[in-house]
């Protein structure tokens, strides 16, 4: 299927072809991380979709080869893009349409005064390296390559690419496709390892990994002289991920302890308590992004604190579900008054907060303090045999952009949504409509998702329909 974002079909008829190779992870989120970048970078590009998703090659048209380059400077999922010079089913229909590649390209990237290699690569099926030379030598005894070969440093990398669909043990003899282009750019790869929780000085419990970090930061479009607000933001994890990206950072906890970096240490092995370089200032300066951190504060994200209205240009946020972290929020079961004498000192009980409260909570929050166009981007835990999209909060400020799911284990997955304010709260007309909603009961009652994650395995796959069939009916 083809899918069009930003362009007529005029102009695209005029731009080159290039092949963006994806990471083989993450699979529902590539597209749109890819689609937030194109919004972020605004460049304009033409993308044939294939069906089946699990297919690491995406075909496009962009209007030039910078914008291309600008798209792998903030792709996380992208592994490299390749300006395609010849795509086909057989080695036969390839090497002929590579003897009529347009000369301009000959010209350009094949002179005696430019290096380059050949590398050649499989996917869903193992190649041998005798087999691999054996490529390469005919490759480039078809294209008129002049320069020396320089496998350490070459002025031109090409990639010879095979795709044998996705399941390795049932792979066919022949590739269904074959792809032959010029490296333009690699992604960001190293950008995981270079932010991997496991160098940082402060973690905890759910910190979130670097790879999603970075996604979420892409989806909320994070950029220069943006201002981010994370309201559970635990050990800041999602701040990083956006001060990379030139963003203002902020955010607010109920925890004393992680906000103020006190408390036991949550690394494996570590009977200790946290030392006073265990913050998220400190992770802020390990990375050089003090300068984009404002600060933040404890506080109970079910209570407004903030007196200006649509200040925040993102919200990026991950939930507690329950199941690592409790789900608490200010409150008392019972009915008491605080002298006034004693409130400076006084440390105010918690109470169970519910599922359904936090993602509305949420939502809300995100109408009420969202720039227009500003975007929310947050986890959602689901009970995958009972998932229906009727599960996903509404707002009528908010327009859904994407909701891709990430599969924790046989019966719990969680979805990264994506929301963008469109409208001002003060065009509603209708007040019983300024408040979002779950249309699904699901996330009704204390810890609702953790009664889930914990059920027997047997149990598990029983779940239907919010209920457990053992052969006779029972609430969860």
């Amino acid at each position: 299927m083809a899918a069009r974002s930003r362009a007529s079909a005029t102009m695209a008829n005029k731009w080159s072809q290039y092949l963006l190779v994806f990471a083989h992870e993450h699979i529902d989120f590539r597209m749109p991380e890819f689609q937030s970048i194109l919004s972020i970078l605004n460049i304009m590009a033409e993308v044939k979709e294939t069906e089946d998703k699990e297919n690491p090659f995406l075909l496009l048209r962009l209007p030039s080869e910078e914008s291309g380059r600008k798209i792998m400077s903030r792709t996380v999922l992208g592994k490299y893009l390749l300006e395609l010079w010849a795509s086909a089913s057989t080695y036969t229909e390839l090497y002929e349409k590579l003897r009529h590649c347009p000369q301009e390209l000959i010209s350009s990237h094949c002179r005696p005064d430019i290096s380059f290699k050949v590398r050649v690569n499989s996917y869903g099926k193992t190649m041998k390296q005798p087999r691999q030379l054996e490529l390469i030598d005919e490759v480039t005894e078809v294209v008129p390559f002049q320069g020396k070969v320089e496998l350490r440093n070459p002025d031109q990398t090409f990639y010879l690419l095979e795709y044998y669909g996705t399941d390795p043990n049932n792979a066919p003899e022949k590739p269904y496709d074959i792809y032959f282009g010029r490296l333009i750019s690699d992604g960001q790869r190293e950008l995981i390892n270079r932010y991997s929780v496991k160098k940082r000085h402060f973690i905890g419990n759910t910190s979130m990994a670097a790879d999603l970090s970075l996604i979420m930061a892409n989806q909320a479009m994070a950029r220069p002289n943006m201002l981010v607000m994370d309201p559970f933001v635990g050990t800041g994890s999602l701040l990083v991920a956006c001060a990379h990206f030139g963003a203002y950072v902020t955010g607010t906890d109920i925890d004393y302890n992680i906000i103020h970096g006190r408390g036991k240490s949550s690394r494996r092995d570590a009977n200790k308590y946290r030392g006073p370089n265990e913050s998220i200032r400190t992770n802020m300066k390990l990375y050089n992004l003090e300068k984009f951190y404002i600060d933040v504060m404890v506080a109970d994200a079910s209570r407004n604190i903030w007196r200006q209205q649509s200040i925040f240009d993102a919200i990026i946020t991950d939930p507690p579900y329950g199941i690592r972290e409790a789900t608490r929020k200010i409150g008392s079961s019972k009915d008491y008054t605080i002298e006034e004498e004693q409130i400076a000192a006084h440390v105010p009980c918690s109470i169970g907060y519910h599922l359904a409260d936090i993602f509305t909570d949420l939502l809300n929050f995100a109408a009420f303090y969202l720039r227009l166009g500003g975007r929310l981007v947050y986890w959602l835990p689901v009970s995958r045999p009972e998932y229906s999209p009727d599960q996903i909060p509404d707002h009528p400020c908010l327009t859904l952009i994407s909701n891709s799911e990430q599969v924790l284990n046989i019966s719990i997955s969680r979805r990264l949504v994506t929301m963008e304010k469109t409208r001002e709260i003060e065009e509603i007309e209708d007040s019983d409509s300024m408040c979002a909603e779950i249309k699904n009961d699901i996330y009704k009652g204390h810890n609702a998702i953790r009664k889930r994650y914990f059920l027997p395995r047997s149990e598990r796959m029983k779940l239907k329909d919010g209920k457990l069939y053992n052969g006779t009916e029972n609430q969860t």
